[in-house]
């Protein structure tokens, strides 16, 4: 076609209409990965029509906080669907292979973050970086995450998740030289606040590296951690 016939192509259809959303076929185009479907609230039929538009150019799908119920209808439909019950993430279709120097790590302060931080991972790996799982590595035990150093500082990006007094991640940003995405959980008692405390902590970080999430947003890490290792690639 036409340099004209393709922009009025690019101008009009941006998007597949299908009534209760409207599944952004051009977000790969602007952003470099395929529109992520929030998968709570939405009927496993509504998901299913979304991740179908979606997948046509057949790239990898991502459906986060996906129920079981959905993620089988999926599976029915689609095949090729890898679901993990513990962080909520539903892949379907290949995941991008990584480059051979890609590298985030995900940290723990304790097993109780790990729903969070395999959300985090789940969407680094989605979206085409290799990731390393370091858990259960808190400042209660400071020597679990001081025996990781060598790990840590080949990383291009590091996820540190933590509930508590959300101490970790300022320990993680003075031994590296990478930006640090700290993740404060709802995991702690009375005081933490579901979560408060560790994103104020976090907020108030004095380790210059670190930026914050949401409480429980692994996704949101995964994401911007996934974003800084594939930009870090080699041109």
């Amino acid at each position: 076609m036409s340099t004209e016939e393709a922009l009025v192509k690019l101008k009009t259809a941006p998007f597949v209409e299908l009534g209760y959303a409207k599944a952004d076929t051009h977000r790969r185009i602007r952003q470099g990965s395929t529109e992520v479907v929030y998968g709570a609230g939405k009927t496993p039929e509504q998901s299913l029509g979304i991740v179908k538009a979606l997948a046509e150019d057949g790239g990898c799908v991502l459906v986060t906080r996906c129920p079981k119920e959905t993620a089988d209808l999926l599976s029915e439909n689609l095949g090729c669907v890898e679901y993990d019950r513990v962080s909520g993430i539903c892949t379907v279709g290949p995941r991008p292979v990584p480059s051979p120097n890609s590298l985030v790590c995900v940290v723990t302060a304790g097993t109780s973050d790990i729903p969070v931080a395999e959300e985090a991972a789940r969407t680094a790996e989605a979206l085409g970086s290799r990731v390393v799982r370091i858990y259960d590595a808190g400042v209660s035990g400071i020597h679990r995450i001081l025996s990781k150093t060598d790990t840590l500082a080949r990383a291009r990006a590091v996820v540190a998740v933590a509930g508590m007094e959300g101490a970790l991640p300022s320990v993680v940003g003075g031994l590296v030289d990478v930006p640090v995405v700290a993740v404060p959980t709802s995991v702690g008692y009375g005081a933490s606040f579901g979560g408060i405390t560790a994103l104020l902590s976090m907020m108030n970080s004095c380790s210059s590296g670190v930026s914050v999430v949401n409480i429980d947003n692994g996704f949101g890490a995964g994401y911007i951690a996934s974003m800084i290792d594939r930009r870090s690639a080699p041109l």
